[in-house]
C-alpha cells in the first residue's frame, strides 16, 4: 500500500498527525507492506529564512487575536501533542522559511532516511527551538538523522531538489489541498488533518481490503452425500 503525506515541518498538527498515523500503523498487520513518501508543503512560502517573531505573535497577527488568546491556543495544541507523547515548547520555536528543510527531506528520500529526517526536523522545531531556516542548523540535524553532512551542505549551497519541492507544492495545489497534514492512501483516498488513530486504523483496513479482495471460490465438483451440513452428516 502506498501512502503519500503532504506536510510542513513548521505545522504543529503535522507532527501530531504523524504520531497518530504511526500509532495506527503499529497495529496494522500489513505494516511492512506500507510505503510512505513525505511531500513538501509550505504554510508560509513568503517567510524569511529566520525571524525573531514568536509563534504567539505570529498567530495573533494572522487571526486577529490578542497575544493572550494566541498563547492560549498554542497551549491547547501543546496539550494535545502531549497526549500523543510529544513535548512541545512553542514559546521557543523559531519561525522561518522551510523551503531548504524540504529540499533536504527530498534528499533524505533518495537516501532511505526520509522518515528519520522528517521526525528530526519536527522535534527540533517544536521541542528544541531550533531554527529550520538556518543552513548550519539544517546540516547538523540531517547529519544526526543519517545524511552525510558534506552532502547536505553541498545541496543547500546549490539548487538541488528545489524543483522537486516546487513540483510537490504545485501538485498539492492541483489536488486542492488547502491545509496539512494531508494523507493520500493508494492514490485514491484522502484524509485531511491530524485525525484520530482510530480513523487512521479504519482507513488502512478499508484501503487494504479493497486492494486485496479475498478470492471467490468457484465449486467445480461436489457431492452433497459426502459432506456434513450443520449438525448432521449424511451416511450412505
Amino acid at each position: 500500500m502506498k501512502v503519500d503525506i503532504f506536510s510542513d515541518v513548521a505545522c504543529p498538527w503535522c507532527y501530531i498527525g504523524k504520531r497518530r498515523f504511526e500509532n495506527a500503523l503499529d497495529s496494522f498487520p500489513q505494516k511492512d507492506q506500507v510505503e510512505i513518501t513525505w511531500h513538501s508543503y509550505q504554510l508560509d512560502p513568503t517567510a524569511p529564512k529566520v525571524s525573531d517573531v514568536s509563534l504567539n505573535e505570529l498567530l495573533a497577527k494572522k487571526y486577529g487575536m490578542t497575544f493572550q488568546q494566541a498563547a492560549a491556543a498554542n497551549n491547547r495544541v501543546s496539550t494535545l501533542a502531549a497526549g500523543e507523547g510529544l513535548e512541545y515548547h512553542l514559546e521557543k520555536a523559531k519561525y522561518g522559511n522551510t523551503f531548504d528543510a524540504h529540499r533536504l527531506i527530498q534528499l533524505a528520500g533518495e537516501r532511505g532516511v526520509q522518515d528519520e529526517v522528517e521526525e528530526r526536523f519536527f522535534r527540533a522545531y517544536f521541542s528544541e527551538g531550533e531554527a529550520l531556516g538556518d543552513t548550519e542548523t539544517l546540516v547538523r540535524l540531517v547529519a544526526e538523522a543519517g545524511i552525510d553532512l558534506e552532502e547536505a551542505r553541498a545541496v543547500l549551497a546549490g539548487n538541488e531538489y528545489a524543483d522537486t519541492v516546487r513540483e510537490d507544492l504545485e501538485e498539492a495545489r492541483q489536488i486542492g489541498i488547502q491545509g496539512v497534514p494531508f494523507f493520500i492512501l493508494d492514490e485514491k483516498y484522502g484524509i485531511s488533518g491530524a485525525q484520530s488513530t482510530e480513523l487512521f486504523k479504519e482507513a488502512l483496513d478499508k484501503v487494504w481490503a479493497e486492494s486485496h479482495p479475498k478470492a471467490k471460490i468457484t465449486t467445480i465438483a461436489g457431492d452433497d452425500d459426502a459432506a456434513c451440513e450443520g449438525d448432521s452428516c449424511a451416511i450412505a
